[in-house]
């Protein structure tokens, strides 16, 4: 079902009283992924976006990463939430819906979603992604809760926070979880948080989940696990340009490679070749030659010390409510207001 009077660049849809979400008109150029493979992999230091990973065997292995034993971030940024529940309500009141960037299904949206439901009876949650996941997992978190409405927009964070920033006059709760603001380089990091800042209303209110920095051998293992499970997330890319880009990488001839950069403060994972190998990508149209230990980056993830983002957020125009620790200082959710 479309909807012409509001907002002409985005259509909306219907599925029931309860679920409903707007998507652009097909009027944006978005870099196909086989455009996108072409540039990255024809640079002399070769790349491949970290956004590549969540195919849905990707999705799945990532899955299985959260819950290893070496990988701190999640049940570390879990364990914070419940504890944060009874102090969140005292920033929060009726007028409230929650916004989250990325859609969550998962425990910690629940648990953010448990504190609306001690004061609302009616349960506002718009999940923002790019991915038509969002509605595979509105509907699951529909099913658990009686009181909520859930509107989806499949967009970018950015599209998507500008097109709330004028969808009406209700107070946001805009939610970042997991350690997502540490994949942008220092300066997209800056502009993505302006972004936010600027489509903000007086009275919203952003939480923010961050990765601090920490001993560097905690940080190398929870990227570089025992069982192998990363590896096989970092490698899975290439299977993923194999099947849909018809490709012949083979994954026997390349190895998962993290180090944390201690003067950057930052994980860096690549997929390292450990021959030199010819690789075809048929539906880019390319060859690609690579040389033995020639390195294609995949992903950052950057580390945060305290001090840091207390400037960071006040230079561009945020208050600091209230910072949220684990017992270790592993991890931090920061409550940001517009100034």
């Amino acid at each position: 079902m479309s909807d012409s009077t509001l907002h002409l660049n985005y259509k909306k849809y219907v599925l029931d009283d309860k679920l409903q979400y707007f998507k652009p008109h097909a009027t944006k150029i978005e870099n196909s992924f086989a455009d996108e493979i072409k540039f990255s992999l024809s640079r002399d230091k070769k790349f491949i976006s970290p956004k590549f990973f969540y195919d849905i065997k990707g999705s799945e292995l990532f899955e299985s990463i959260c819950s290893l034993p070496e990988y701190y971030p999640t049940r570390t940024e879990v364990s914070i939430l419940e504890q944060l529940q009874e102090d969140l309500l005292e920033y929060l009141d009726d007028s409230f819906r929650l916004v989250e960037l990325g859609s969550g299904s998962s425990t910690k949206t629940r648990l953010i979603l448990d504190i609306f439901e001690k004061f609302q009876s009616k349960i506002e949650y718009f999940p923002i992604d790019i991915s038509e996941i969002l509605t595979e997992s509105s509907e699951i978190l529909l099913s658990n809760y009686e009181n909520l409405h859930i509107t989806g927009i499949i967009d970018t964070y950015e599209g998507g926070l500008e097109f709330l920033k004028n969808y009406d006059t209700k107070k946001n709760l805009i939610i970042f979880l997991g350690s997502s603001f540490g994949n942008f380089s220092p300066d997209d990091g800056v502009e993505f948080l302006k972004k936010i800042h600027s489509t903000m209303k007086s009275g919203d209110l952003f939480l923010i989940g961050l990765d601090l920095v920490k001993d560097y051998s905690i940080l190398e293992s929870a990227y570089n696990d025992s069982a192998g499970v990363t590896a096989a997330f970092n490698l899975n890319v290439l299977s993923r340009i194999n099947d849909e880009l018809d490709a012949d990488f083979d994954l026997n001839n390349f190895a998962h490679h993290s180090v944390y950069n201690e003067s950057a403060q930052r994980i860096e994972m690549y997929l390292k070749s450990l021959v030199n190998q010819t690789v075809v990508i048929s539906q880019s149209d390319m060859k690609i030659q690579l040389r033995k230990n020639e390195l294609i980056h995949t992903e950052y993830s950057h580390k945060f010390k305290l001090s840091q983002l207390n400037s960071l957020f006040e230079d561009i125009g945020f208050d600091v409510n209230h910072t949220w620790f684990d017992e270790k200082k592993y991890f931090s959710l920061t409550l940001l207001s517009k100034k």
